[in-house]
Formats: structure tokens, sequence, C-alpha cells
């Protein structure tokens, strides 16, 4: 630790800094004294919106968009239930008012510095306080601030915020910079004007998910998204606290407190930094004083801290995720004129890229530990992201941490998330890739534009870059591919050049450029996929790859297993919510994927014909409309399934696999393993395995099945492999165990059995391979291997038996027994919710297998098992 000596203004000091300044100055200073703390006046009450134009004033909630408030409001229908957003297109038209009244004492009109700060305006706003303008506003990213002193009066305050619309807004632009950027997309696929409307915006510096992808209505926002807040402050305030780790060792962590303050006008004399740290434990840690002699304007402020036996945050399934807390204080005359606190977790993180025989490496490694990463794409969980509560954020989280990922992408077509987000991954240890939030076009390059870009960055770059769980900065979605395999340069003409030209500016320049000022410590790539301008982007051999070919073309699935990348950032296949969700936004009419509400609910350019096309190669036609849900889930969980294990068995030539996507925004037909109203698919529970800190994993290679073990752990694991061929009522044809030494990090074949010898000569439409690991009497992971699609099997209906009973007040286990193969075994109530922790498995004939069942709201034993339905694969056709 560094002690230093405090200073402090004495008396005559102060009075002499009195008589030196402007008389004007000292009267705005009179009272209250320098040392007055800066406060924080939320005005987040007693506000009202309406439609320009119209006298229609109604209650508004801050923070919150003119969708949800027309909803709250009654003026619209739920925009999600059927095809209601079709009829709700005027709102992103239209120009909409917000406003309210704020009191100011007498006394706060005596503050030097009074800012109006508004912490996120979507988008395009023109505020006004007391009738006189004070900001113009064009970024949904940025903080924005107005110095309001003259503007205030004592008692009421009226502020207006005038919300121009954003589609309005960017509907001239192509003309005004001579060619158009919406032309770089498909019409239908990305265009500015799809089938139903309009898809994202180059022009405007806005959540691109808002204008939708693919086609199909959008909800264009409007409104104050963010908190409103007066601030008030003297001498100084402080802008960022920044905690800059310069070494790491298990002895001690070298530590530099950057502390960046804003001094007024005026501002001299001798002040103090006080930073305390507190321990992952909560005690008490090293203290610093750090003398400040206070400046006007923009200053930072920096002092060491060393911290002996760190103890160091790693990711989740590596260790633990212990985080050290930091209080700095700027005082002068012994009182506080402003703090800020943050939280971080000790740990290195590098990008590794070196070259090998396959080319060169993608992989993350996190205090010296290469890790194989394991997650998913994040998209914000609501389009109208006020809806989306902490305990949602966190429920989602936890779901992807429950199904062992590790790592989380924000996906650059969605939002910056809030500070919550980011604190539950850190907690958590859900590493975090992070795109800045430019997705799937070309973007202006004028000095306006990358000023305004610049001031996004910084904001948010010095917002987020405590956070432990960021891994990495990374430039945009797709642009780059874009570029190479899109026909871009085609589509531009004579301009091609300069949007190139300014591609470059924008992410080989200003974006590095920023970060290697405000956060040097983390990798950044330039775009995803990319290969770092070394490749072509998306390449086998360099960098990232994001596959669409399966789903987004016609490939088969088993393409899947033909990428092997260095690291795949994005691949996906769709499916529907079951049954219950569907009819949170149908009637029964609607339930035919064909009915024009089903077809609107669909958020792919290809649509539901694609999804039964590709159903009907692999299993037979569903009887009807519930099944069809069913078997889209479980098409959708085998398809991400083949593709996770083929990635995890690639190890060390892979590094990474991060399907697309965690959670859905809309409540659609949509790629999301975890549907809208929160109820994992088929998909999460396939997750929980297929992520699997030790993998067993099966696989036909030529005439041979050979059985990987994929292991995550840092440590060998003595283990034994059992491997058994079942006929469908449970006969055992084949068995074989093996003792094995699982080795640490990596992946590699521990049994090689001719599939003749496994076979012998039994029907491959009638047998299932069973394959399981075992040590210490626990089972690490189990994996079921079939010779033959699901729709030629001769698959048996399956009698399962459940015995119910509870453990607590709304925690219950359920026990299930087949005689014969019960594949797919989805568990479900028909009435009442809850949540099992696993579903969609195969059980075995014979095998006992016992569930962990959470009721939500009051149930009971009977009506538990009145209502538990048990559907398999057999039952859906």
């Amino acid at each position: 630790m560094h002690q230093f000596s405090t200073l402090f203004l004495g008396f005559a000091g102060l009075l002499s800094l009195l008589a030196s300044r402007p008389a004007a100055a000292q009267q705005a200073t009179a009272a209250p004294s320098l040392a007055s703390s800066k406060t924080i006046q939320p005005i987040l009450t007693g506000w009202r919106f309406r439609q320009v134009g119209k006298d229609n004033w109604a209650p508004a909630t801050v923070p919150g968009c003119v969708h949800t408030d027309l909803l709250a409001t009654k003026q619209i229908e739920d925009p999600l239930y059927r095809d209601n957003e079709m009829k709700l297109q005027w709102i992103g038209h239209t120009d909409w008012d917000y406003e309210t009244t704020f009191d100011v004492t007498p006394a706060m009109l005596q503050r030097q510095h009074l800012e109006l700060v508004f912490k996120g305006l979507d988008t395009y706003a023109d505020v006004t306080l007391n009738g006189q303008a004070i900001l113009h506003t064009d970024n949904m990213f940025r903080e924005w601030r107005a110095e309001v002193k003259p503007q205030l009066k004592a008692g009421a305050n009226r502020l207006l915020v005038h919300l121009r619309s954003p589609l309005n807004e960017v509907a001239g632009l192509p003309q005004k910079y001579g060619y158009n950027l919406f032309a770089i997309n498909d019409e239908q696929a990305m265009g500015i004007v799809g089938e139903k409307g309009p898809v994202l915006s180059p022009y405007t510096r806005k959540a691109p998910y808002h204008y939708g992808w693919d086609w199909g209505p959008r909800f264009v926002t409007s409104g104050i998204w963010q908190p409103v807040q007066l601030e008030a402050w003297d001498a100084a305030k402080i802008t960022d606290f920044h905690v800059v780790q310069r070494q790491l060792s298990t002895q001690a962590a070298q530590l530099n407190l950057v502390m960046t303050y804003e001094g007024a006008a005026a501002a001299s004399g001798p002040a103090t930094l006080v930073v305390e740290t507190t321990g992952p434990d909560g005690n008490p840690g090293p203290r610093v004083e750090q003398a400040v002699t206070l400046q006007p304007n923009r200053h930072d402020v920096t002092a060491d801290l060393r911290l002996p036996n760190p103890q160091l945050w790693f990711p989740a399934g590596y260790g633990a995720q212990p985080l050290y807390s930091f209080k700095a204080q700027l005082l002068q005359n012994g009182k506080p004129l402003d703090d800020a606190g943050t939280r971080i977790g000790l740990r290195t993180v590098e990008l590794r890229r070196e070259k090998d025989a396959y080319g060169k490496s993608f992989e993350f490694v996190v205090n010296g530990i290469p890790i194989f990463a394991k997650g998913v794409n994040w998209i914000p969980a609501d389009i109208f992201q006020t809806r989306v509560t902490n305990q949602r954020y966190h429920k989602l989280l936890q779901a992807a941490k429950d199904c062992n990922m590790n790592m989380v992408r924000v996906w650059g077509g969605g939002i910056y998330e809030n500070q919550y987000f980011y604190d539950t991954c850190d907690e958590m240890g859900l590493l975090v890739w992070q795109d800045f939030l430019f997705a799937c076009s070309f973007y202006p390059g004028d000095d306006a534009f990358n000023n305004n870009v610049r001031e996004e960055v910084t904001y948010q770059v010095r917002r987020l870059r405590n956070h432990p769980s960021i891994a990495i900065w990374v430039g945009n979605n797709e642009n780059e591919v874009a570029w190479q395999q899109w026909g871009v340069p085609e589509k531009m003409g004579n301009h091609k050049l300069e949007v190139w030209s300014n591609y470059l500016k924008l992410y080989r320049d200003l974006i590095p450029t920023v970060l290697k000022t405000e956060d040097p410590s983390r990798p950044y790539w330039s775009s995803s996929p990319s290969a770092d301008f070394e490749d072509m982007a998306g390449s086998q051999t360099n960098g990232d790859m994001h596959y669409w070919d399966v789903w987004g073309g016609t490939a088969p699935i088993s393409d899947y297993e033909k990428q092997v990348p260095r690291f795949m950032s994005e691949y996906g296949f769709q499916s529907f919510p079951e049954l219950k969700s569907v009819e949170q936004f149908t009637v029964p009419a609607d339930h035919d994927i064909a009915s024009p509400v089903m077809k609107e609910h669909q958020r792919s350019a290809v649509g539901n014909p694609r999804l039964k096309e590709y159903l009907l190669r692999d299993y037979k036609e569903p009887k009807d409309f519930a099944s069809f849900l069913y078997v889209s889930q479980v098409l959708q969980a085998q398809a991400i399934k083949l593709s996770a294990e083929h990635l995890r068995r690639s190890r060390p030539r892979t590094m990474g696999s991060m399907y697309w996507q965690l959670d859905d925004c809309w409540g659609v037909a949509s790629w999301s393993s975890i549907d809208y109203y929160g109820r994992w698919k088929a998909l999460q529970y396939y997750a929980k395995r297929f992520y699997e800190p030790v993998l067993v994993s099966p696989h036909e290679e030529a005439d041979n099945v050979r059985v990987y073990v994929v292991s995550d752990r840092t440590t060998a694991t003595p283990a034994t492999l059992q491997v058994r061929l079942l006929d469908l009522g449970g006969k055992v044809l084949y068995k074989q165990d093996t003792p094995v030494q699982v080795a640490p990090l990596t992946s590699q074949v521990y049994l090689d059995v001719p599939k003749a010898k496994l076979l012998k000569g039994h029907d491959p439409k009638r047998v299932v391979l069973s394959c399981e690991l075992t040590a210490s009497n626990k089972t690490l992971s189990t994996n079921m291997h079939y010779f033959a699609l699901p729709k030629e099997m001769a698959l048996p209906k399956a009698s399962i038996s459940a015995t119910w009973q509870q453990t607590t007040d709304s925690t219950y286990q359920v026990t299930l027994k087949s005689k014969a193969l019960a594949r797919e075994v989805w568990l479900s109530l028909s009435q009442g919710d809850g949540f099992f922790d696993d579903n969609y498995f195969d059980l075995l004939p014979g095998q006992t297998k016992t569930l962990t069942f959470k009721s939500e709201g009051t149930t009971s034993l009977a009506e538990l098992r009145k209502h538990l339905t048990i559907k398999t694969l057999a039952d859906a056709f």
C-alpha cells in the first residue's frame, strides 16, 4: 500500500482564493462553500406524453418508450398479440412530446454548476427547459448533458422532450450523401424496404434491431429509455474512475488508480483523492490518499495500489469469481466534493493468435488457461428494452451458466446492455464478447458521423472497461464479410472506394484509436467474422466464422461437420415455441404454420416453409399443430447438438462455439433456445448436456464408431467409459467397459470400434448405442447414437410410469421408468407452469430417471399427477 499525506485548504488560503476570483464567481459560490458535495436529483416522475399535433396528453413512464406508454394507457392493444404489429407501424412514423415539471430550491440555484443529464434518449430529440432549447440529440447510445443554470428558476420548471420520428429522419439521407447505403442489402432479406417495412438504417445511431432483421414488421421506437437527473456541483466532480491492472501474480496485483475530475472554471487549491478497497470477503483492504491540486477543466489523477495475495477471477467452470470493490472520494476542506465506485476482478485475458498446422489459432487465454468458449449469442430480451427487469436478466444469464456456458456474445445489432447485465456476468463468470453496435451494413464517413461515433465509443468503453467479464471489443457484425461475399462493391458502383475507405476509417482507425487510449488491456477485433485483413472473413484457417449455409441456405444439417473453423462465433437453426407460448399470442384459429398470424410471427426471410422442409428430411409429418411445434424444437436441438459436439471434438483446432441465440425479443418462431416467455426449448436442455465440462461424444467415421471424450478440466480425470448397444426393448447386444484417464483440456478418442462389430448384423433401425462416462460412482456425461434417421426407425409407443414426491413447499421430484425406448421425453403440465431440471431426453428401457420440478404458483401432488403430460417422439406422428 502507498500512503500519501493529506493536504487541506486552510481558512486563510480560502480567503485568499476567494479574493483572487472575479466578483461574479464570488457571488456564484457564496453559498454553499466550495466543499459542497455533488447532489443528484432524479427526474423520473410526473411525466406525460402526446402525439405531436394533438392535445391527447396521457401519463408516461420514464425510463420507457412510446409503445409501452401507449399500451399502458390503453391507446393500443398488445403489439405482440396476433397481427397487431401490422396495425401499429404508424407509431414509428410519428413525432412525440414528453414533458414534466420538477422543482428547484433557491439553495440549489446557488450551486456553481447545474447539469441536466439524460442517460439515454431514443433517438432524435429536441429538449427545451422553460421554453429554451438546451439539447439536440441524434444518438441512442450516448449520455447527453446540458449546463442549465441559466434556464432554471426557483420553483417549478417545465422540461419538454420532442422526439422526432427516426423513420422520417433517415428517409432523405441517401440523397444527402449522394448514394444509398441501404442498397448494399438484399431488398427482401436485409433491405430498407423489405416485404413489410423498413429495416436497419446505416445512417442513424439507433439500435439496429429496432428496425428488425430479415423481414417482417418492425417496432421503430422513440422514447426516454434511460434515467434523467439534475446534477449540482461546485468546485469539481468526478467524471470517471478506472482501475488499471498493471501486473498480476499470485503474490501481488499492481494496480493503477485513475480518477478523472472536471474542475469548475475558477477551481484551484489543494484537495485529496481517497480510495478505499474492499476484498471479496467483505473486509477492508488497502487505502490510498493522493494529494490533488484542483484546476479548471478535465484532469486525471493517478495513484498506485498493491494488493497482496490477490484472488484471481476465472470464467465459469475454471474457478471462482472473487470481486474487489473500490470507492474513490474527492475531498476538499475535509468534505467530499464527489465520489465514485467500481468493482473489478483480477485476471489476465489474451486473444492468442499463433501460426500452427491448421493456419492461425484463435483462442481466449485467461490466467494462462486456454478456454474453449462454450456460449451463445445474446440479443436484447425485449423489443421494448425497458420491459426487461433485473429479474429477467438474472434468469436468462443464470440459464446460460446452468447450461455450462462461459461466454455470451453481445451482438452488434442490439444495444450496449445495462450495468446489471455486466455486473451479473462478472458474478457468474460469463465472459462477454462485446460488439460495437454496427451490423450488416456500411456507414457514412463524414466528420459529423464519425465524431458522433467517437463520443459513443468513448462513453461506452469508459462505462464498461472495469468489468472483468468483458474479454474482447469487436468492431461490427458481418460488415466485412458483407463487403467480401455479399456483392456490396458491385452495388455501390462508382462509390465503392469511398464506402470501403469509410469502413477502414471507422474500424481500423477510429475505434482502435479510442481503445488505445481508453482500454489498451483488451484485444480488439475489427469485425465478426474476420481474419484481421489477413484472409477472407469467415475463413476456416484464420479468425472467427459465422456459418449459415445450414438454415440460411438449404445445405443438409450434416454439413455442420464439414466446418472446422478456428472459432465459430455464430451459427443457428430455428424452431417454434411450445404450444403454451404460442397460445399467448394467438387464438386457436391461428394454429397452423401457414396461417397469416403464424407467418407474421416469423423473423426469417425463408420462413416456415424452410423449417418444414428441414423437418421432413429427418422426421415424418407431425400429426397436428402441437406436435409440429414439439418436433421443430427436437430438430433444432439435434441440429445444434451435431454442430456443437463436432466443434468441441475439433479442439484445439477449433476453440469456440457460440450458437445463435439464447433469448428472443418478439415472441415468434426464432433461433433462440429460450422463448420470449421464458420457457426453455429443447435446445436449452440439450446445451446443458453438449456443453458439459467433460463430454462423451460417439461419432461415426467411415466404417468405425469412435467415442471421443472432450475435457475442459485443467487436471486429468480417471473414469470408466461404458458403451452398450441395446435393442428398443432393452436387450443388451454389445457391452464394453473401458477404464480411461481423460487428459485435461483435450479432445481425444478413447474407443474405436468397427461398426460391423457393434451391430453384428442387427437392424440399425432397431438399436441404440448408449455411451456413459462415470467417475467415483458419478455420471459425468451420457450420450446416445442412432444409426438411422428418426423417420426410418421403428420407435415403440412407450408407456412411461411417473412417481411423484414433494421435497419442499414448491419443489418436487418425479421418477420416470419405461419398458421400451422413449426418445425425446418431454414433460409439461396441461395446467399451471413450472420448471423441470431436465427435459427432452432419451429414456432407455428399464432405466430409472429422477427429475426435480419447481412449481410456479400454488400446486399439490394431486394436481401434478393430474396435469402431468409426457410426450415422446413416437407420440408426435
